[in-house]
């Protein structure tokens, strides 16, 4: 299956679910190129920015693992 670049938005609702979302993260490391998060201060919510490079189930299995939490909503776009 040929590899694509995209990007991956993360928004996490409930920062207590940080240290799930890095294992999440962490275990998929190998198509993450770069990853950039922004907390919002005075409020537990997060955004979490990947720039990825993987092969579309690669992708889609980091945004499902990440998308089973509750509390957290991630959108893939991939460059066709």
């Amino acid at each position: 299956m040929e590899k694509r670049i995209g990007t991956i938005t993360v928004l996490v609702s409930d920062r207590e679910l940080s240290h799930q979302v890095n294992d999440i993260l962490s275990t998929h490391g190998n198509i993450i190129l770069c990853r950039q998060g922004l907390p919002f201060n005075g409020s537990r919510v997060a955004v979490i920015s990947l720039i990825v490079e993987g092969t579309s189930d690669e992708v889609n299995a980091l945004t499902g693992r990440l998308g089973r939490l509750q509390g957290i909503t991630c959108k893939a776009i991939l460059a066709s």
